[in-house]
């Protein structure tokens, strides 16, 4: 007799997820009012946490680590977790305010939930994501399963190939800040009828920001940095999505990643026209386009380009082989990614606290960082830019060493610093 194979809490989820995607898949009309249940699950709830302890993070309001969630026992918190939703008395806390500081002086506002909030999020996400993946469009390709920034990027360089000559590119000014709450929870009712979980997203909603010890609480945006964030800004633009389908789809070809996106056109006429319906569109949603950031740009000449996802796009010549002249869409890496990578390499380098650390364990450190900016960032157009980063990478390690050794003058050490890169294995961009 053959024993039965045990699933993990990892492929009992995965096959939940597939059940409930062909539901909805098979029928686009039906809603579900039987998930509540399936949250609480305890694979799920295990699969959660193992997706949100991946992720790392810091600790919410009220100061628990997920150090502190290892020390008193996993199986605990689950279990805590599990009965504070099966008793319906879990309630999410505000989320913890954090400013990142940005290059322009201003500062990036974060939220960050509690360990125990994030668990619970990503177990409802892991139920409602196969759901709404059965609706959204082919032209999304942010925070979604099995697509990501290389396709979108892919697809905007075959349509600008398609005679595609004018794109409007979009910025929506404080999108997650500014959606429209209660417009998403129609849109979420579209395909959940269950009120548990409808409840549960609202709780979220509500549950405000603390800050400097008081909480504030908004009936605009979604929860920044909840684990569920992304989901219902996709659910919230999705609508966008479906109306360009049935309203500007022979207008131009629209490519969304999250809050971002452009529409390539075959004219300035076409693109005109583009750009109005995003605006009636974005009325509807209550969403305002950013003045300074969003534009039309014409490619045809190949003087003007547009950045997107951290690529600039532009129309070049190029020729066959019985010399006939073309253009064609060349993508490398904008000068903004350019300087991030500068800027993440210098952070690690140059600080004198850093002297201390061995050869070893920076190369060790920078080469992930080098693979995956390499991963990213290589087209048949990139190679002098990533030639320049590599020489970069070089010189501030060199720098980093003539200090360590207490010299004078960094040029000296070049032989050396080569010799190690080789020993070490430092990866190159190119």
């Amino acid at each position: 007799m053959s024993a039965t194979r045990l699933t993990t809490p990892k492929e009992k989820v995965q096959q939940l997820q597939e059940k409930l995607g062909h539901a909805a898949k098979t029928s686009k009309s039906r809603k579900f009012h039987a998930l509540y249940d399936k949250v609480h699950r305890l694979d799920v709830l295990q699969e959660a946490w193992r997706r949100v302890r991946a992720n790392k993070g810091a600790a919410g309001i009220d100061g628990e680590t997920m150090a502190d969630i290892a020390k008193t026992g996993e199986d605990r918190f689950l279990a805590e977790c599990q009965e504070g939703l099966q008793k319906k008395s879990y309630r999410p806390q505000p989320v913890r305010r954090h400013y990142i500081p940005k290059k322009d002086g201003r500062k990036r506002p974060l939220g960050i939930p509690t360990v125990r909030d994030r668990v619970v999020q990503m177990a409802t996400k892991l139920i409602l994501e196969p759901i709404f993946e059965a609706d959204f469009q082919e032209c999304s390709f942010g925070f979604r399963p099995k697509r990501g920034a290389k396709q979108a990027l892919e697809r905007i360089r075959k349509a600008c190939n398609r005679k595609g000559n004018w794109v409007v590119d979009v910025d929506i000014q404080g999108y997650f800040d500014n959606i429209n709450q209660e417009k998403l929870m129609k849109l979420v009712e579209m395909r959940i009828s269950d009120r548990r979980i409808l409840k549960l997203i609202r709780h979220w909603l509500k549950a405000g920001v603390m800050e400097e010890g008081t909480v504030r609480r908004s009936d605009l945006g979604t929860p920044q940095g909840g684990v569920i964030s992304p989901l219902l800004a996709n659910i919230y633009l999705n609508y966008f999505d479906m109306l360009w389908g049935r309203h500007g789809k022979e207008v131009g070809e629209l490519t969304r990643y999250a809050d971002d996106f452009v529409v390539v056109c075959k004219t300035r006429k076409e693109a005109l026209h583009a750009f109005k319906l995003i605006q009636a569109i974005m009325e509807r949603l209550e969403l305002t386009l950013h003045p300074e950031k969003t534009r039309i740009v014409g490619l045809w000449t190949g003087e003007e380009g547009f950045d997107f996802l951290g690529m600039h796009h532009r129309k070049t010549k190029a020729e066959t082989g019985y010399s006939q002249v073309y253009y064609t869409t060349q993508q490398w890496l904008c000068p903004k990614a350019e300087k991030h990578i500068r800027e993440v390499v210098k952070e690690r380098l140059l600080p004198p606290g850093m002297r201390h650390k061995s050869f070893e364990e920076h190369v060790k450190w920078l080469n992930p960082k080098i693979q995956g900016w390499k991963n990213y960032y290589t087209t048949p157009y990139s190679t002098k830019r990533l030639t320049k980063l590599d020489w970069y990478i070089r010189v501030r390690l060199t720098k980093w060493y003539a200090k360590k050794r207490q010299r004078n003058h960094w040029r000296g050490s070049d032989n050396e610093v080569k010799l190690l890169c080789q020993r070490y294995g430092l990866r190159t961009l190119l």
